[in-house]
């Protein structure tokens, strides 16, 4: 007999071995044509697959974020299939499912073209409507690298012999198909459906090392139905539209040049923006009861190797040497606000110590990396270090979280996740301190009233994290604020405080940023808003455009009204016609243009036009004064 419990905790009996297949057919007509794979005590294997044991087993199908990994798996190997089948001589290497959707890599003499992207999409929708069986096999390793070879597949044989000898080698046939894979898979072509697209070409190393071959990379999407493709498309051709490089450079914000790569260049407009949200911030942690701080950029790599971060960070940091001395560019801050905070004897009665920066810091990141102001390797964050007793850990994670969640709420960000990044494989400090850092961050979360995801194993080397994900204005997810409980750091660098016992301790290190890198949360907000920032992040607030030039002298005396309420003013007095400037100044994204001519000087008043609306409203001077400076004034 074979008991199987099921997600709703029923329990089903079975004379003996039943398939994933037989089971979902057990439960009814409609889960055995849904059903896309099972899970049996927590691992996803194939619907053929036989349950030999009691076992807890649910199935799988679209809606389940499983099955829909499993559908974009499936799609790259429907893509690869498709491809040999159009282009026989060309070799396939790996294929996995990514967020959003999947790619392959191929080893092709001659470049695909859009096309081919084309003719590979019709025809993987050919081999979903052949609704090809797809069979699991185990092969012997001698057997499954001389098949490889022998019809080309160098590659292929390449990974089978760097497979552990106690892997298992197994391979999926799809109608007269076949490839290398661990699986799982959908039990037919068919089952995947046509909710798919090819998206794009790209260049590849094979294993992702520059000294290896450059491989042609197809990216495509899938999704569980017509409807959410459509919607993916959707989201991805509003994102264009707000893309901040494009936006940045309309507004006048910021550029970047091959000169300074990873490296902003700001501008007086962008610089606006950013001393405007350094000036908040900076508030919101004075009144928080944060002390500001600031720290060398180059830093004896003495400091980095007691840290820990020399051995998991030297790829990431530019080095240089002076007298014989590696020295390296700060890629983060914590090292050296442990230093000042060692500076002089602490008392529990000092702690909390909340102590910030915005610390500029540099990390190597590779070339093709780089995204505009998304992945840079000069940044500042806003960056802080709360140095606590073990039984402060809870209320410092209540406040912060706290202040976290009314900074976001001022910029518009009101739907925040978060995640609980536990112990990485590799890491520093005992099981018994990761126990401690772990049950400590969880108990304060909880305190908070905060609902967590686990994100298992994405801890930092020294301890738990929280990360803090927002969702902007069409739906995309970015994670900017963090929080980590180090229990290591502050032993390694032999930080302590007296305790009211009058012995010596450890104090935790709080590590924490809301926004994160300023340059990464900037383009956010740019794309969030598709450049129509607030009011009070705005670069230029209101342009004073004349529409004749008898108004000329008013526009200024209008300017230096507004600037004196505290607005950023310029005025546009050029011999063009107002509907141009208009034109000129909204694509500009100015928010509000306050139009003056002839009648308006004599009565004192101005025309306000809005950014976005088709109106105007005639306000007395100071009465549109007084209402702009509430509307552009910072949050309180």
């Amino acid at each position: 007999m074979v008991a199987i419990t099921l997600p709703d905790g029923s329990v089903r009996q079975f004379d003996g071995a039943i398939t994933g297949e037989q089971l979902a057919a057990s439960i009814g007509p409609g889960l055995a044509k849904a059903a896309l794979a099972m899970k049996i005590d927590g691992q996803l294997l194939d619907l053929a697959r036989a349950i030999e044991k009691d076992s807890a087993v649910s199935i799988v199908t679209k809606k389940d974020a499983d099955g829909l990994e499993l559908l974009r798996h499936d799609a790259a190997h429907v893509m690869a299939e498709a491809v040999q089948e159009l282009f026989p001589k060309t070799q396939v290497t790996i294929g996995p499912a990514i967020e959003n959707g999947f790619y392959y890599d191929f080893a092709r003499t001659e470049p695909f073209t859009p096309d081919d992207l084309t003719k590979i999409e019709d025809k993987m929708r050919e081999i979903v409507d052949r609704d090809e069986k797809i069979i699991r096999e185990v092969w012997e390793r001698a057997d499954a690298i001389k098949y490889f070879k022998g019809i080309g597949e160098d590659y292929k044989a390449e990974l089978i012999e760097g497979l552990p000898a106690s892997e298992p080698i197994t391979v999926y046939k799809q109608g007269k198909w076949l490839d290398l894979c661990r699986g799982p898979h959908l039990p037919s072509t068919g089952k995947l459906g046509k909710a798919f697209k090819l998206m794009k070409l790209a260049g590849a190393y094979w294993r992702g090392d520059s000294k290896n071959e450059m491989l042609q990379r197809i990216y495509g999407t899938a999704w569980g139905d017509e409807k959410q493709l459509k919607e993916y498309l959707t989201m991805l051709e509003e994102a264009e539209k707000r893309d901040h490089r494009r936006l940045g450079q309309e507004m006048d914000l910021f550029h970047i040049q091959e000169e300074a790569r990873g490296a902003v260049f700001w501008h007086p407009k962008g610089w606006t923006v950013y001393r405007s949200i350094q000036s908040y911030i900076r508030r919101r942690l004075d009144e928080a009861g944060y002390v500001e701080v600031n720290t060398p950029m180059l830093v004896d790599s003495v400091l980095w190797q007691k840290s820990g971060h020399w051995d998991k960070f030297r790829h990431a940091m530019f080095v240089s040497e002076s007298e014989e001395r590696a020295l390296a560019i700060k890629p983060m801050n914590c090292p050296c606000h442990v230093q000042i905070y060692n500076q002089g004897i602490k008392s529990y009665r000092d702690l909390p110590l909340r102590m910030a920066e915005f610390g500029a810091c540099h990390r190597n990141e590779p070339s093709g990396a780089l995204h505009g102001l998304m992945r840079v390797r000069a940044f500042v964050q806003d960056d802080a270090h709360i140095f606590c007793t073990e039984d402060q850990v809870k209320s410092e994670t209540k406040s912060f979280i706290e202040l976290l969640r009314t900074v976001y709420k001022d910029f518009g960000f009101n739907e925040v996740k978060v995640k609980f990044s536990d112990r990485p494989p590799v890491r520093a400090g005992s099981d018994e301190t990761w126990d401690r850092a772990e049950n400590a961050l969880k108990e304060a979360t909880a305190a908070a009233g905060l609902d967590w995801e686990l994100n298992p194993g994405e801890g930092a080397f020294y301890g738990p994290k929280l990360e803090f994900v927002l969702r902007d204005a069409i739906g995309r997810d970015w994670q900017c604020g963090t929080l980590q409980a180090d229990f290591v750091l502050p032993e390694r660098l032999d930080a302590e405080y007296v305790g009211e016992d009058g012995a010596k301790h450890r104090p935790v290190m709080l590590h924490r940023a809301i926004l994160g890198s300023f340059e990464r949360f900037i383009g956010i907000l740019i794309e969030n808003y598709a450049g129509k920032l607030p009011l009070w992040l705005t670069p230029l607030q209101v342009v004073v455009a004349t529409i004749t030039s008898d108004a000329n002298e008013y526009a200024a005396d209008v300017a230096k009204t507004l600037q004196k309420a505290g607005l950023r003013v310029e005025t546009d007095l050029r011999n063009e016609k107002i509907n141009y400037k208009v034109r000129e100044h909204s694509l500009g994204k100015v928010p509000i243009i306050a139009v003056v001519g002839k009648k308006e000087a004599e009565e004192r008043t101005v025309a306000l036009r809005r950014l976005g609306g088709n109106n105007q409203e005639i306000l007395a001077l100071a009465e549109a004064a007084d209402r702009l400076r509430a509307e552009c004034a910072p949050p309180a």
